[in-house]
């Protein structure tokens, strides 16, 4: 047994002091208040400490684009189509020295579990690897060299848009059928670390008579759903056009939506359709940075949580990787939509980003500091420039109003430090390798 004690802990509604931690098998044991100073052997944990902080949302890949595509104007579509060149350039090996450094990155940031929503499945031009799932194990292994949970979130992705074969690019993206694409998702296995989930890439992506061929695959296997949906106003006009619907209406019509389910971004909503997520509980995944990033909008995020949506966090794109922003990030763009402050209290952004991230990545006894836990967790530093100053009772918002990446000092995964005093253990050098993988793509 290991003991972790912690100067100020996170108990899912207040900020502790002196909280002590028993770990054995990679999970919580114990959780003892009122320890005043670390019990002798015990690892002295300083700073604020959280449950460790869910990703629900990644594209590795995207991280090579960082300060790229910052130069010059456009939208979300000009945007994609510098993404498709990375794409291209793409083998397993390179895949796994990006995607390990990317979760290494996370790790420094606090995030234990990512969602990656990984559609690069095949060669250039479309053709098989050896082994169909090449690019999706080079991902679980990276995240397993970078100590992070992974739940593979295998994407069906089928069309170039409505009725539409799919372009040249995005022919490495696609199985031919959802019955194919069931086929090789299918030799994909959960393990120790991993979870396998599944993805409907968008209602454009995937034919509407074969949505619920996907939806069927990931009941069956009680597996997460995650699709993107009404990121953006041309996808609902164009849905519209075709299905005389919203997306979200199609959705619920193909069985899709349901509270394993979750749509990610949810930007351009009707009322009937928000409506629809909450009433069958299919979960919100915000994703802020990246949404005002591609200047895709705000979405209604408070009224999908009135309605029964649960929220979680992604940093999708990675144009940052900091939890802690993308939490803030969401209350103050409301702050900026609406012009009223406090829609979400420290404690609800904190959910957010931790178990009900968990949650939605199929993680359900990960993401909170109770005995029986999963022991992820992470430690915020309170005395940074960022974050000096507040009386620990006000722990909780420092972190969300205050912190940043660069304040994460320690990461436990499965009781294991991944990161001490803001290093990684595994990857020492993730800095560099990430500088060497993206160069390598880019030569």
């Amino acid at each position: 047994m290991t003991t972790y004690w912690l100067e100020h802990a996170w108990l899912g509604t207040y900020a502790e002091p002196g909280v002590a931690l028993d770990v054995a098998d990679g999970r919580i044991t114990a959780v003892r208040t009122g320890v005043d100073t670390p019990p002798p052997g015990a690892t002295v944990l300083r700073g604020f400490t959280v449950p460790g902080l869910a990703n629900a949302h990644s594209h590795a890949f995207h991280r090579a684009l960082r300060g790229t595509v910052q130069v010059g104007s456009g939208t979300f579509w000009t945007w994609r189509e510098v993404m498709y060149t990375v794409a291209q350039r793409l083998t397993p090996d390179s895949y796994f020295a990006l995607a390990r450094a990317v979760y290494a990155e996370m790790a420094l940031a606090g995030i234990t579990a990512v969602g990656e929503f990984h559609y690069l499945h095949h060669a250039p031009g479309g053709t098989p690897y050896a082994d169909p799932n090449a690019m999706g194990e080079a991902l679980i292994a990276a995240a397993a060299e970078a100590g992070i949970r992974i739940t593979l979130l295998d994407t069906a992705y089928l069309s170039s848009g409505f009725g539409a074969a799919p372009e040249r690019h995005q022919l490495r993206f696609t199985d031919g059928t959802a019955e194919k694409w069931a086929e090789r998702a299918s030799a994909l296995k959960d393990r120790d670390g991993v979870r396998v989930g599944a993805a409907i890439h968008s209602v454009r992506a995937v034919p509407a008579d074969q949505l619920s061929t996907v939806a069927r695959w990931a009941e069956e296997r009680r597996a997460p759903l995650h699709v993107h949906l009404s990121e953006q106003t041309a996808e609902n006009e164009a849905c519209h056009a075709a299905h005389g619907v919203t997306p979200t209406r199609l959705l619920a019509d193909h069985g899709v939506l349901g509270p394993r389910t979750t749509g990610v971004h949810n930007t351009h909503m009707t009322d009937a359709d928000i409506a629809l997520i909450g009433s069958t509980a299919t979960g919100t995944c915000m994703c802020p940075t990246t949404e005002r990033d591609l200047a895709d909008g705000i979405g209604p995020a408070v009224a999908l949580q009135r309605a029964g949506s649960p929220l979680s966090l992604g940093s999708d794109s990675h144009a940052v990787v900091d939890l802690l922003e993308e939490a803030r990030a969401m209350e103050l763009n409301e702050r900026l939509r609406t012009h009223i402050r406090g829609h979400w209290t420290a404690a609800a952004l904190l959910r957010a980003a931790t178990a009900d991230g968990h949650a939605a990545l199929g993680w359900t006894d990960a993401g909170t500091l109770e005995a029986g836990a999963l022991a992820d967790f992470t430690t915020i530093a309170l005395d940074t420039v960022r974050t000096a100053g507040p009386v620990p009772r006000l722990a909780p918002e420092t972190a969300v109003f205050a912190a940043t990446a660069a304040d994460v000092r320690h990461v436990v995964v499965g009781g294991r430090e991944i990161v001490r005093d803001g290093t990684h253990t595994s990857v020492p050098d993730a800095a560099q390798s990430l500088s060497d993988a993206i160069a390598a793509l880019r030569d």
